[in-house]
């Protein structure tokens, strides 16, 4: 069945619906703060909206001159600098697919998306390498990316329709291996129901968001929503300690800052006793992770400002919010946003949403132009998602007669730890190949902090020492910081279903009953990392 959508098959560049607007009418406008030292008054880099666009649209022509065409794939491995921004407009500017990664992959992980997103070209900051490049593909060091930015011949904004793929982000699936999320150049426009949905954001804005440029809350949250609106957008390039982002926020004028729960609970955690001042912050911007409740009215009572909540997934962004003027209810992170079509479906079966109060599967309309494309080379992912005109995440929620979202958890196994979508079976498959480990399962356990972190359960090899620092060291080779178990619990066996599943949610309850109040908690030392 095809679904309508908004933009599908019009002429629309993501890249020029951002920029082209802004650069013609605030030339001169500062479009993108770029800060260093969290000390210093002076950032490193000011683009006005005029000179972004031309270095997005050099950048664009240089990738064209290199012999990459519309369609084409570019995977991004660079440090969360203004460079890696700007390639990744250049890139769609050129109707050329990005594909945004974390600094915090390994070599190898960096090597499974190459070779699955099948790009024709890698951007390698010095620091990220790979350990080998593959024939055919253009290996481009960070320093010609720059270059780029003066190319001698500047671009024009490719002709794509709007349901042309944009960017390729990848997050966990229920394989051990990550999937691509395909998003379409119309995802631009169809994130505007954030603008006043749970932003509030106006020209005047400036941004500071506090994520990583290849997840898509802080694609969204901290350059796309802002520059579509004529909003300054500020990058901290520096080491993320909590005790940085007020001295951020007051020292260049931030008035929207995003990022997840558990750093604004460290924020408040190291920050001097009594208010703390915010400068002209108006709100702050929280999704990633459920928040606990009392971080609400703590946060309203040192700061003076508020704290407004969303719900999301990579397929679509933030679609359910509170914002500036809605009333808040306790344990929900608010309503579907302005214009988006969200439902409670049953469980296993049916089109028919659910009536208020009844716990189903949350559903968004497959017409919704922020929705993704689909699944990269995964057509059984993408049909298991889809029923009827809906699109399912697998997150459990009750909707009430009010139509607040009450998220109940996740249908599957993925685990969310600080923020990020991770997939157990990934975690595992890094860790089986320990010579000590026997058999192991990863599932999402809370600290005592209430922050959520990935737990690993091992059964050792016979005559095997149970080393649990050895564990994660071997982790952290393997795969990015935000995957790696933080709790390592071994076990004379895991728990398991008659039919040999084991019970992850049986391994948390176990984690958590025997987590003694008192006792050191990894999450505060895991969320100052993230």
């Amino acid at each position: 069945m095809t679904i309508a959508v908004p933009y599908a098959l019009e002429p629309f560049n993501m890249a020029a619906y951002c920029l082209r607007r802004s650069a013609e009418r605030l030339m001169q406008k500062t479009a993108l703060v770029v800060v260093e030292d969290a000390g210093s008054a002076e950032p490193a880099e000011l683009w006005t909206f005029a000179a972004l666009e031309d270095a997005v649209l050099r950048t664009a022509a240089a990738l064209e001159d290199l012999g990459l065409r519309r369609g084409d794939r570019l995977l991004i491995r660079l440090d969360n600098t203004s460079t890696y921004a700007i390639l990744f407009f250049g890139a769609i500017a050129a109707g050329i697919v990005a594909v945004p990664t974390s600094s915090q992959l390994t070599a190898g992980e960096a090597e499974f998306l190459l070779a699955d997103s099948e790009a024709v070209a890698i951007a390698l900051a010095p620091d990220l390498p790979i350990h080998e490049c593959p024939a055919g593909v253009i290996a481009l060091a960070e320093h010609e990316v720059k270059s780029m930015q003066r190319h001698a011949r500047r671009a024009t904004y490719a002709d794509t329709l709007g349901n042309d793929a944009a960017y390729q982000l990848y997050t966990s699936g229920t394989t051990a291996r990550p999937k691509g999320v395909v998003h379409a150049h119309r995802v631009a426009v169809g994130r505007s129901p954030t603008y006043q949905g749970w932003y509030g954001i106006g020209e005047d804005d400036r941004m500071l968001h506090a994520g990583a440029f290849n997840w898509t809350y802080t694609l969204g949250t901290g350059l796309i929503d802002p520059w579509a609106n004529g909003a300054t957008s500020i990058v901290f390039t520096g080491l993320k300690e909590a005790s940085v982002w007020p001295r951020l926020i007051v020292g260049h004028g931030a008035t929207l800052f995003a990022g997840v729960p558990s750093l604004m609970r460290q924020i408040l955690k190291y920050a001097p006793p009594g208010p703390l001042d915010l400068g002209h912050l108006r709100h702050v911007l929280i999704a990633g992770e459920a928040p606990p409740d009392a971080l609400f009215a703590e946060w309203q009572e040192r700061t003076g400002t508020g704290m407004y909540e969303a719900l999301g997934m990579t397929e679509i962004s933030t679609y359910v919010s509170t914002a500036p003027g809605m009333a808040r209810k306790p344990g929900s992170a608010g309503k579907p946003q302005p214009g988006r079509r969200v439902a409670i479906l049953p469980l296993e079966e049916g089109t028919t949403p659910l009536s208020a109060g009844e716990e189903g599967l949350l559903a968004v309309h497959r017409s919704d132009p922020g929705l993704m494309l689909g699944y990269w080379k995964r057509p059984d992912e993408e049909t298991e998602s889809r029923r009827g005109d809906w699109f399912l995440g697998g997150d459990l929620a009750v909707m009430d007669e009010d139509g607040y979202v009450f998220h109940k958890g996740r249908a599957n196994d993925i685990m969310k730890a600080l923020g990020y979508r991770v997939s157990p079976q990934e975690v595992e498959a890094a860790l089986a190949s320990h010579p000590s480990v026997a058999e192991v399962a990863c599932t999402e356990i809370r600290a005592s902090s209430g922050v959520a972190l990935i737990g690993a359960f091992v059964v050792l090899r016979p005559g095997e020492p149970g080393d649990a620092d050895a564990i994660k060291a071997y982790a952290a080779c393997r795969l990015a910081r935000y995957k790696c178990p933080r709790e390592v619990v071994f076990l004379p066996a895991l728990p398991r279903t008659p039919n040999g599943k084991v019970k992850r949610i049986e391994l948390a309850r176990g984690y958590q009953s025997s987590h003694r109040e008192g006792a050191p908690d990894p999450g505060a030392e895991a969320a100052r990392l993230s």
